[in-house]
């Protein structure tokens, strides 16, 4: 199978834990953790474009687990996470990776984090290197290893 296909089912079964476990991850601090992440896998590279806001613009509206929180407080989050990473990425991504961290205290929360990171980084049919490091930077940050993840 073909590493981009065998992605692409990950993807997929990720998507799929995260809905059943949908009724567990209404937490603010998973909440914000997974705004954080979002933002920072948008923005791994050094910039955000346009069609990185429009990919979480969609998740934030149409992702299941995501639904137990207001969009326009998502957004806002995302957002906020996104200016501190564009004002200074490097300071940025040590506050982002800070509010990240938060949700390392309920497992369930940290795993769903790291599989929105995940989601985020292939929703456009490439996750990549850049993408990757920044996802196995928050599983650090989260204190689960990344090989769980393949990353």
């Amino acid at each position: 199978m073909a590493l981009w296909d065998r992605f692409k089912e990950s993807a997929s079964q990720m998507q799929t834990q995260l809905t059943a476990k949908k009724n567990d991850l209404k937490s603010g601090a998973f909440r914000d953790a997974a705004m954080a992440m979002c933002a920072l896998v948008a923005a791994a590279d050094g910039t955000v474009d346009p069609s990185e806001r429009q990919r979480v613009a969609q998740l934030i509206a149409t992702n299941d687990v995501l639904q137990n929180f207001p969009a326009d407080d998502l957004h806002r989050r995302f957002e906020d996470n996104l200016n501190k990473l564009a004002a200074d990425f490097a300071l940025g991504k040590v506050s982002v990776l800070q509010e990240i961290a938060k949700a390392k205290k309920k497992p369930a929360e940290a795993r769903a984090v790291v599989q929105i990171g995940i989601v985020i980084g292939g929703a456009d049919g490439d996750f990549d290197k850049d993408e990757q490091a920044v996802v196995r930077e928050a599983c650090y940050a989260l204190d689960l290893p990344p090989h769980e993840f393949d990353l």
